[in-house]
């Protein structure tokens, strides 16, 4: 079993936020390793839900900011909505992500978490007016 540490990043590479998770196969698809991190995300909000929820993707009804997201209301979230939340926005460019030196363009990619046990995510922000 392998152990894996879920870093979010800025665009310099500056660490900003981190969690680390155990009990993983050595090998899963990028897309089984999106759908973990974010069920444990929202199963740490769920189990004292508030006002903020700092996660990969915006629940629904949220406004961005600073380090996350304003919920209207405190409330528990669906981990199965936020992940394929989570796939969308992989999808239009939302974030990358980063396992040891190379960038994963595709969920369907198989990932050794023995020999790249970091696993980055950096979030891109539209430009405006691009």
């Amino acid at each position: 079993m392998a152990s894996v540490t879920f870093r979010d990043e800025t665009m310099t590479g500056r660490a900003v936020d981190e969690f680390r998770l155990p009990g993983l196969p050595e090998r899963i698809s990028a897309r089984e390793l999106v759908r973990l991190r974010v069920r444990e995300e929202v199963a740490r909000h769920n189990a004292a839900p508030s006002h903020h929820f700092r996660g990969l993707v915006r629940p629904t009804d949220a406004e961005a900011e600073l380090n996350g997201y304003r919920l209207r209301t405190a409330r528990r979230l669906d981990w199965d909505r936020q992940a394929d939340a989570a796939e969308a926005a992989f999808a239009r460019n939302g974030f990358l992500l980063l396992v040891g030196d190379r960038q994963i363009e595709d969920l369907d990619t198989e990932i050794d978490l023995a020999a790249d046990p970091v696993v980055s995510f950096v979030k891109l922000i539209p430009l405006v007016g691009g």
